[in-house]
């Protein structure tokens, strides 16, 4: 009798353990649940909106390393902000590209045509991985997944139809598609190792 009920109390504190392991894993994948002050959260809005302007000039190439910087931003951004407070870091990276073609050329007016359209793109990143993560409790990957799936698509629509009416060369298929849905993923792994980070260094 002894030894089964050593058994069974064996088996729950095994059950325990293992519950207990995984609530401290899904506290891991939580990014959520912060509780920054509003003064931190607005000087990184500040910083992340001032270097996503600057980052084409001071970086320009390889475009994949600026748009997983510039997606980071997006991604991190919308975990503390939402509505209007976050479209400096949604517009500024653009116009800082196209300042750069401007000061440095060449000048290609084909990113003039498209800022509109990637401004929405990176919008519906934004809203998409908050709404998903935030709203309706999904996880962060597919939270992440989901905006992508957003932006990636509705800018390679816009780029295949801009250039069915000859508007902009072929290569901004590419561009437009495949390296968007790269460098949004590429920027959702940034921002999750960055909002980690972030997390410690202010319960320290």
């Amino acid at each position: 009798m002894m030894n089964h009920d050593f058994r069974k109390i064996f088996k729950l504190n095994k059950y325990l353990f293992i519950m207990y392991e995984f609530e401290n894993v899904k506290k891991f994948f939580d990014i959520s649940d912060y509780n920054y002050s509003s003064m931190y959260k607005y000087i990184e809005l500040f910083i992340f909106s001032a270097a996503g302007f600057f980052i084409p000039f001071f970086i320009g190439h390889p475009q994949i390393v600026v748009g997983i910087i510039v997606n980071s931003f997006l991604i991190s951004s919308s975990l503390k902000f939402k509505d209007y407070k976050i479209l400096p870091v949604v517009v500024m990276p653009s116009l800082g590209a196209l300042s750069r073609g401007l000061l440095f050329g060449p000048y290609t007016p084909f990113l003039f045509y498209m800022i509109p359209f990637i401004w929405i793109g990176n919008y519906l990143l934004v809203y998409a991985f908050r709404q998903f993560k935030l709203k309706k409790k999904l996880n962060y990957w597919l939270s992440l997944g989901m905006g992508i799936v957003f932006k990636a698509g509705f800018l390679f629509l816009t780029a295949y139809i801009f250039y069915i009416f000859g508007v902009v060369p072929a290569v901004f298929l590419t561009a437009m598609g495949v390296m968007q849905a790269i460098t949004a993923f590429g920027g959702g792994v940034a921002a999750f190792g960055y909002e980690k980070i972030s997390r410690w260094v202010n319960r320290s």
